[in-house]
């Protein structure tokens, strides 16, 4: 296992390779259970700009969204 900070391309060539492809240690599992999936439609071009925004953090869209979500309701709390 490696616990070095590494670039996105650094991570890409890490886990290409088989040898780091093998599971280390035991099963983890979330700690709070997904809820059922809620459909969002959005026009193309914002599509597109959250794909590219979910890109530059490294992250998938689904996660790029419940991330901006938690903010946007974190901010109107406040």
């Amino acid at each position: 296992m490696n616990d070095t900070d590494m670039t996105p391309e650094e991570e890409h060539e890490f886990y290409g390779r088989p040898e780091n492809q093998l599971p280390q240690g035991p099963a983890r599992r979330r700690k709070q259970r997904m809820t059922d999936p809620v459909p969002v439609r959005f026009p193309p071009e914002m599509l597109e700009r959250v794909k590219a925004a979910a890109d530059a953090d490294d992250r998938s869209v689904s996660s790029w969204i419940r991330r901006a979500v938690d903010l946007s309701l974190q901010a109107q709390q406040t």
